[in-house]
Order: C-alpha cells, then sequence, then structure tokens
C-alpha cells in the first residue's frame, strides 16, 4: 500500500493504547509488521504541552514507517497538534475516529465524532492543512446497527484529503464483541478511491488470506491477534507469499519475552517498564499448565528477576507451541 511517494506495507500494527508503546512496536517490527503506530495521543494534551502527550511521540528510526495517532474534536486544536506532530517527522498522521473507550467517548472524541459526521470534514481538514505528512483516519462502521455509516465517513474523510481509511469492522455500540463485518469494509473500499485498511479479527495467516479476498482492503491492521504473539506478523507475511511458518519452542518464546523486557527496562527504568510488563506477560504465558499457579505472581512482579524467576518455574515442565492456535502446551522432556 502507497502513501503519498512511499511504500509501507500490506501488515500493520494497529495503533494499541497502553499496549503499542515503543518497546512493543519494535518487537513487533522485528517480526514483520511493516508498518506502526502509535498509542493514540490528546491533541490538546500536545498543545498545551503535557508531557505524557509528548512522551508517546518518541519513537526509533527501526519504527518506521510509522504513523503517529492523535484525537479530539476541536479543529484548532488538531490543527496544532498536526503541526507539533510534525516537527519529530514521523511518517504519517493517523486521526482516531474509532475509540470505543468511555473516557474518549464521554468528551465527545473518538467513536463519538461518528455520530456528528458533520463535524469530521473540518477535523480532517485542519490536520490535512497542518502538516505536509499524509494524513490517514481510523474509523468504525457507524455508531451503533441503526448508524451504519462508514461509506459516508470514508467519502467525506476523502474529499479533505484523507490519504487512505483504517475500517474497524464494528459499531461503537458492539465495541470487541461480535464478529467484525468485513463485508461493511468490502461496502467502503468500493466507494473510495483512497487506500483501506482492514482492522478486526485477523488473528491467524488463514484470516489474514479471507479478509484480503473478502473486503478486497489494501492492508490490513492486526490488534488484539499480536498479543503475547508478535510473530504473527511473520506468519501472516510468509503465508501470503505461499510459504509456512514454524511457531517458536517454548524457549525462543522466552526469549522474545526477555528482550520485550529489556527494550521496556532501557525506555522506562525497571520499576516502570516490569509493571507496564505485567499484561504483556500473561499474554506470551498463556496455556502454559502451571500459568495459573502463577498468575497472581505474575501480576505482582516488580523486578526483571522476578518475571525470569516466574519463566523458569514454567519451563520446569517444558513447553511448546501449539501450532493450532499458538498458545504454549505441555510437553514432558524424554
Amino acid at each position: 500500500m502507497n502513501l503519498g511517494s512511499k511504500e509501507i506495507g500490506r501488515v500493520f500494527l494497529a495503533p494499541l493504547s497502553g499496549v503499542a508503546d515503543s518497546p512493543f512496536r519494535r518487537i513487533c517490527k522485528g517480526f514483520g509488521a511493516e508498518a506502526v503506530y502509535s498509542e493514540m495521543i490528546s491533541a490538546v494534551g500536545l498543545a498545551k504541552a503535557n508531557w505524557r502527550s509528548r512522551a508517546i511521540l518518541k519513537f526509533y528510526e527501526e519504527e518506521r514507517p510509522i504513523g503517529v495517532q492523535i484525537f479530539g474534536r476541536d479543529p484548532a486544536y488538531m490543527g496544532v497538534a498536526a503541526r507539533l506532530v510534525e516537527e519529530v517527522q514521523p511518517d504519517f498522521i493517523d486521526i482516531n475516529l474509532s475509540c470505543p473507550a468511555a473516557k474518549i467517548v464521554s468528551r465527545g472524541a473518538g467513536a463519538a465524532l461518528l455520530r456528528e459526521p458533520e463535524l469530521i470534514g473540518p477535523i480532517a481538514r485542519a490536520v490535512v492543512a497542518g502538516t505536509r505528512l499524509p494524513v490517514t483516519a481510523k474509523i468504525r462502521i457507524g455508531w451503533d446497527c441503526a448508524r451504519i455509516n462508514a461509506i459516508e465517513v470514508a467519502q467525506v474523510l476523502e474529499d479533505t484529503g484523507i490519504a487512505a481509511v483504517s475500517v474497524h469492522g464494528r459499531t461503537w455500540e458492539q465495541g470487541f464483541r461480535e464478529r467484525a463485518s468485513w463485508e461493511e469494509v468490502a461496502r467502503v473500499k468500493r466507494a473510495v478511491g483512497i487506500p483501506v485498511v482492514l482492522s478486526g479479527d485477523v488473528r491467524t495467516p488463514e484470516d489474514a488470506e479471507r479478509a484480503f479476498a473478502e473486503s478486497g482492503c489494501d492492508a490490513l491492521m492486526i490488534g488484539q491477534g499480536a498479543f503475547g504473539r508478535p510473530w504473527v506478523f511473520a506468519s501472516i507475511r510468509e503465508h501470503l507469499r505461499g510459504g509456512s511458518f514454524a511457531e517458536p519452542a517454548f524457549d525462543e518464546v522466552c526469549a522474545v519475552l526477555v528482550r520485550h523486557l529489556d527494550l521496556g527496562i532501557e525506555e522506562f527504568g525497571e520499576s516502570v517498564a516490569v509493571k507496564r510488563f505485567r499484561k504483556h506477560l500473561l499474554w506470551y504465558t498463556k496455556g502454559l499448565p502451571g500459568v495459573v499457579r502463577l498468575r497472581t505472581q505474575m501480576c505482582t512482579t516488580s523486578t526483571r528477576d522476578d518475571v525470569t524467576g516466574a519463566l523458569t518455574q514454567l519451563a520446569e515442565s517444558g513447553g511448546r507451541l501449539d501450532e493450532t492456535d499458538g498458545q504454549i502446551l505441555h510437553r514432558a522432556h524424554s
């Protein structure tokens, strides 16, 4: 898929608030994610020099191509945010029109804007006018099943100069429940001339193949399918090339896990990094016999040694990665 004159690939890591920080993005890039996004950043926070908002802007050259995602409902603030984001020179800027979180929707931002399509145009125009970078947007198919308006919104975005649109195949009301509608993504693809990225329910190489075939999309965005399985990008890309991918063995998973944690320690310091990493630790070890017994310990880890100690206990019984669902399963050593 092209953004302007740049080819950015077809398999992306989604913008995941609270998950897709720089250490996770770098791990996913190492496994073949062709483009990544920052966690979403408040346009107001950027404009008012909030240190937390500014901190999320940081990325490394190895993460390219990378998009910085911003959210807000005030066109003026969104335009200012676009200018500030351009200063750090990501590859593109993404507008969040899809987040279903209550704290975002209650501010009238994220997916709440799908109820106000008349405001989406001014927001998008302000961002496009505020930067020389390509601008993309991420939407849901509508607010609820009675108000599915993805085609209308995508056409408005295209008219403002948006370079591509990502479509999550659920409404705000559905959250992350029910099956994502790839057919609605297909309808958007047929209705606009800009690239369309499919989001929702792509977890396996077979999912990816079907998603491309059923929607005609230009690229895929992987979110929860990468939780604890960052190698999903490599498996999808290899499958699409007609090859096969060997799921990593238990010791290889442990090596990825420790590498991920060490990147976090380098970025945030040990105390903060380990706390941020707890959820990843649970995702990486999901399904391993003995993990239930250790879950409480894992949820209270506070040092790198705590994490490696928990892994040592889990490794005592050995393990392998099941090829059908990617979960770690017990295998007795001979």
